[in-house]
């Protein structure tokens, strides 16, 4: 498995979390609060974490390919959410034990 996160600063952070779970919960299977998310894509899976002032995202795949396939279309709708503010998404790689 291959993993990556982005630390997103934003003082939107749990209304970006739920955006996005309710927008995918229409057509794959979703989890969440207000704090915490979990998105299961075809792709891979995508945990979300809404802390002061910052949301986490946490990319898993099963290969560098898959995980930019979901990198790509968390970034397009996150961005499509916060189109008043785009917020700057940089995704790190990330360890198995750190994600």
């Amino acid at each position: 498995m291959t993993h990556s996160s982005a630390r997103i600063e934003t003082e939107r952070a749990s209304i970006y979390l739920q955006q996005l779970c309710k927008h995918f919960a229409h057509k794959l299977p979703v989890t969440f609060t207000p704090e915490q998310g979990q998105i299961a894509f075809s792709a891979g899976i995508c945990r979300l974490e809404a802390r002061d002032g910052i949301l986490v995202l946490k990319a898993e795949a099963e290969d560098e390919a898959r995980l930019a396939q979901l990198q790509g279309v968390i970034d397009k709708h996150l961005l499509r959410f916060a189109f008043r503010d785009p917020p700057k998404i940089e995704w790190h790689p990330a360890s198995a034990a750190a994600a």
